[in-house]
């Protein structure tokens, strides 16, 4: 039985994480447009309703197939490490990684720009369309959602002491607001309102107004408050002690958002596409050629033989994941030789009947991996010397900052035969004080960038830090058929693996697969400070066959359950042969919503 139907449509779809961006998406077919101008309008509505989890400040890859192009584009809204960060300057200041939260680990701020390549490359409506839900939002309010009330909550006392700004656009009278309160944010609508304003100024072409908007966020007022904050701020961070950061407005004026060719696996007669090695899109890619030598149609969806196959699987692909994936425009990444067959069959022999508990790198084309320090939580507190005064001394509402942040979820696809997902994360409101008079606060995804000299994802100065983001588009025949993503850091290519494996392998409706039962593995490092990993651990969600737990306990995992329907948040648009439009949302967390006209 379905918590929820799936949605079909002869217009238009769009699924995301938050029912008021799903619904700002489909209003932009009311106004002409095509599904990236709904993911656009989305997208904004998000950065506002779901603060918790992303913002202006933050980051977001993007896939877009135009229709009729049979390519799948990939839009790369990660910003870069600023010109000052290099691996001297962290030590200096006696670090042995990037800080968690606070303005050290701030990077240039990649999403608000890449949205806007996408709307002046593949929409066609104007910034003021896609903008006007997000500003109305911001300006009337919307309901906070429990998890960001709670998030506000726990965060009071350093917003009323410390990040006083964030205090000035969170908290309600010095208090933290309740959850489905109506909430508002001011000042972000003064940031977009003079953002239109700056495009409005530059006449009535579309393009010459994306520009103008452009320029006025990187090169002006936005660049401008951003430079003039971080010039004199020390902000109390993860550490515990208080840091100056190291953009500035150069880095911003530097820097606009790319278009790059996605990287491509065959699979049953599937084109499957995701992002470069400056996400961690390959590593989905390199778990389906693994599992391309198994029968996973024979296996029964939540049987141990499944659940285990798939489980090592993802250990030898995300080991090469932390072993050689970076920016590959500052570091030779082998992806060629990560997806060539021949190594894909010698790492698939390393899987065997029994739960594996090392880090297993592989040699592409016999070069020698190189590992970052991780922290293995079976081995008791270790780590860097800052990490111990953590548990020790630092208020454990500074902790809180460093901890895992999460990822939103957009995605479109109308029946012209035009398709876009992102995943949308970073500039949360933890991760950093809000920037004052902007209303939002900076990302910190320098924090998964390693201090680790010679390795891919080595800190440098311009060099994009490995994301967790990874969105996924499919092609058959050169046609879009399924978009999807999800939040969930590091479980990101897990979760939606499984969904897509369910859904071509086991024969499941889209909204079945993103409703089965989920599952993971700890094993995987985490890329987000202080870099924990828990070998041979695999996650369940507690309505898991007990005959499924069992058979993996005897086989070697440490197997640890949590609540039914707890993990992953998949939202998926499809396009079938006739042009039939198609999305599904999961139920867990009661915020993602499918909508399709």
């Amino acid at each position: 039985m379905l918590f929820r139907p799936e949605l079909r449509g002869t217009r238009g779809a769009v699924a995301s994480t938050h029912w008021l961006a799903s619904s700002a998406g489909l209003r932009m077919y009311d106004k002409g447009g095509n599904a990236f101008d709904a993911a656009v309008a989305a997208a904004f509505v998000i950065q506002v309703v779901e603060p918790h989890l992303n913002g202006p400040g933050g980051d977001v890859p993007v896939l877009a197939h135009r229709a009729g192009s049979g390519r799948v584009d990939v839009v790369c809204g990660q910003g870069p490490m600023p010109r000052a960060a290099t691996i001297d300057r962290f030590e200096q200041l006696g670090l042995s990684v990037v800080p968690g939260s606070g303005l050290l680990p701030a990077v240039v701020p990649g999403a608000f720009g890449a949205w806007l390549r996408v709307l002046a490359e593949y929409g066609t409506l104007r910034l003021k369309d896609v903008l006007e839900p997000a500003i109305g939002y911001a300006e009337h309010g919307y309901p906070l959602l429990p998890k960001a009330a709670a998030m506000i909550g726990a965060l009071r006392e350093l917003f009323r002491e410390e990040w006083t700004e964030s205090g000035r656009t969170y908290l309600v009278r010095g208090a933290a607001p309740r959850p489905g309160q109506r909430m508002t944010n001011p000042d972000l609508a003064r940031t977009y309102r003079r953002l239109l304003d700056e495009a409005g100024a530059a006449g009535a072409d579309r393009d010459k107004q994306i520009d103008a908007a452009l320029r006025a966020f990187y090169e002006g007022f936005v660049a401008e408050a951003i430079d003039r904050y971080l010039a004199t701020a020390e902000e109390i961070d993860a550490t515990g002690r208080r840091h100056r950061g190291l953009l500035t407005g150069a880095d911003l004026a530097g820097w606009r958002a790319t278009v790059e060719p996605s990287l491509c696996l065959d699979h049953r007669g599937l084109s499957v596409h995701k992002p470069g090695p400056w996400s961690q899109g390959p590593v989905f890619l390199q778990q389906l050629a693994l599992l391309q030598g198994f029968d996973l149609a024979a296996m029964g969806p939540v049987s141990a033989e499944f659940l285990h196959t798939v489980t090592e699987a993802a250990k030898l692909a995300f080991a090469d994941r932390e072993a050689w994936y970076g920016d590959p425009a500052h570091a030779d990444v082998p992806v060629d030789d990560l997806l060539d067959p021949a190594y894909t069959a010698t790492r698939r022999e390393l899987i065997g009947r029994e739960a594996s508990t090392a880090l297993r790198p592989g040699s592409p084309g016999g070069r020698t991996p190189v590992l970052p320090p991780v922290h293995d939580e079976s081995a008791g507190p270790a780590g860097p010397a800052w990490l111990g005064e953590l548990e020790e001394g630092i208020p454990a509402v500074v902790r809180s900052t460093a901890a895992r942040g999460d990822t939103c979820c957009v995605t479109a696809a109308d029946a012209r035969g035009n398709m876009v997902v992102a995943t949308p994360s970073g500039g949360w409101l933890k991760s950093s004080p809000v920037v004052p008079g902007l209303g939002f606060p900076l990302g910190t995804r320098g924090q998964m960038a390693t201090l680790t000299r010679g390795h891919a994802n080595a800190l440098a100065p311009g060099k994009r830090p490995r994301t967790t983001l990874s969105p996924t588009l499919v092609l058959r025949d050169g046609r879009p058929c399924l978009a999807f993503g999800t939040p969930g850091g590091d479980q990101q290519d897990q979760w939606t693996l499984q969904f897509f494996l369910r859904h071509t392998e086991h024969g499941m409706g889209l909204q079945e697969a993103v409703e089965a039962r989920t599952f993971h593995t700890d094993h995987v490092p985490t890329s987000f400070t202080p870099r924990r990993f828990a070998p041979g651990t695999v996650v369940l969600e507690e309505g898991m066959p007990q005959e499924t737990i069992e058979e993996l306990r005897r086989r070697g995992h440490q197997v640890r359950t949590v609540a039914d329907y707890s993990l992953s948040k998949v939202c998926a648009t499809a396009l079938s042969s006739d042009d039939m439009v198609t999305a599904a949302a999961s139920p867990r967390g009661a915020q993602a919503y499918a909508v399709a006209d």
